[in-house]
């Protein structure tokens, strides 16, 4: 069963810091048509969200931008601190895309800059800041793989060193004049840590501050995040609102659910499906999850309609097999970080498997010994990590060598060519040399 989301912070706009300069002194957006269009564009901004703050300026804004024809900039920063992306980190990806399509700036902010501060959101502890080297090679990596989803060749990429370099030691110090120290400590991570007696560093309140400080250097009209970064977002609207920039509103998206339905997607807890990953491995992936967390994963990841999921959603109600609404959205996923061949062929491979059979393309080693006691032979190959992970996938009668379950530990291979399987995805043909 799939576990609600509960955000880390609680503040809402209401607890918004009162600033020197207020939202009334500040540009405001003057009202134009709300039309069709408009409406429709809210539709697709709400879709799958968490929320929207302001939801009304937000609306203002985009008449504005049909009623002038100047589209809004959108702003997502990402944090270089891992050099692979999951499916997670594209459910913000994916709401971008959308706006995307809708004529809109689209901003992916690189954050070389507030990635050697070291962002402390939704922790209880601080996270380390990377050198230099570490960040430029993830960016990299992260181009690369953004690329899957948004259209590059339109899309403002900016590095949040441009501007946050040059601010230098008086600068920062301006910038932190224009936050107090009571509302920062209204952030959860913050206050927890502070009531438990967990060091906090003077470092880590700088982190939401230039993160803020980015949708000034921007002139963002939204800012999209997770959950977790409601707090950095808001932080954002405020120093606009004191820099007399028109604020910008803030569109969350869930945290997404991974393979277990439980926990957020997350390479540590293992239950996550990276978008460079194989075809193969990333459609069987897909297929392993629930029937409840396919709905929620088709409204955050799938690019069909609502009306479309909502239909097909019907169908399954009324009898159909649910396996076949998660063969498309596996389908499409693979698809997208792959192509459509990509997909059909890891669909074959998908059947071929559940059926016994052996996929058309494996993995071949070579290995001298035989005879070779089947646990030896696991573990030279890499299926097995040691002789004791070996006999555990045996015992439980993971392990066959042509297609036939070992029940016998003490089995031993003569010189030959074998098909060794693992469980259902992990194959090696294997030659045996004496």
């Amino acid at each position: 069963m799939v576990t609600p989301y509960t955000p880390v912070t609680s503040i809402s706009v209401s607890h918004l810091p009162k600033v020197r300069k207020t939202l009334m002194n500040q540009p405001q957006v003057t009202n134009y048509p709300v039309t069709d269009s408009v409406r429709d564009a809210l539709a697709v901004s709400l879709r799958g969200c968490e929320e929207l703050i302001p939801q009304d300026e937000w609306v203002k804004k985009l008449a504005k931008s049909e009623a002038t024809s100047v589209p809004l900039r959108i702003k997502f920063g990402m944090d270089p601190t891992a050099p692979d992306l999951h499916l997670g980190h594209t459910v913000v990806l994916n709401k971008m895309r959308q706006f995307q399509d809708m004529g809109h700036v689209v901003i992916p902010l690189i954050g070389d800059f507030t990635t050697t501060i070291g962002d402390p959101s939704g922790r209880n502890s601080t996270r380390p800041p990377l050198s230099r080297e570490q960040i430029e090679s993830n960016a990299q990596t992260y181009f690369n793989q953004i690329r899957l989803v948004l259209d590059m060749g339109t899309a403002e990429v900016r590095y949040n060193s441009e501007w946050s370099d040059p601010l230098g030691a008086r600068g920062m110090i301006q910038l932190a004049s224009r936050y107090n120290v009571a509302r920062m400590m209204e952030r959860n991570d913050f206050h927890d840590r502070f009531k438990a007696g967990t060091p906090i560093s003077v470092h880590e309140f700088l982190y939401p501050l230039m993160q803020g400080y980015d949708s000034v250097a921007l002139k963002s009209d939204l800012e999209l995040g997770g959950t977790d970064q409601k707090f950095n977002l808001l932080v954002g609207r405020h120093l606009q609102a004191e820099y007399s920039q028109e604020p910008q509103c803030i569109l969350t998206m869930p945290l997404l659910e991974g393979l277990d339905g439980i926990e957020k997607m997350s390479k540590s807890k293992n239950n996550y499906i990276g978008i460079s990953e194989d075809a193969n491995t990333m459609y069987a992936k897909v297929l392993s999850i629930s029937d409840v967390l396919m709905w929620k994963w088709f409204t955050l990841l799938s690019f069909k309609s609502e009306a479309e999921i909502a239909a097909l959603r019907l169908e399954i109600d009324g009898g159909r097999n649910p396996k076949d609404a998660k063969v498309m959205l596996a389908k499409e996923i693979t698809t997208r970080f792959h192509s459509a061949a990509a997909a059909d062929s890891a669909e074959q491979d998908f059947i071929n498997r559940s059926r016994g059979g052996v996929p058309d393309e494996i993995e071949e080693r070579t290995i001298s010994g035989a005879p070779m006691g089947i646990g030896a032979v696991l573990k030279a190959v890499g299926l097995a990590s040691s002789g004791g992970d070996a006999t555990r996938l045996i015992d439980g009668g993971g392990v066959r060598v042509d297609s036939s379950v070992v029940s016998d530990k003490g089995l031993k291979l003569d010189a030959g060519t074998y098909v060794v399987q693992v469980g259902k995805r992990k194959f090696v043909r294997v030659t045996l040399n004496a």
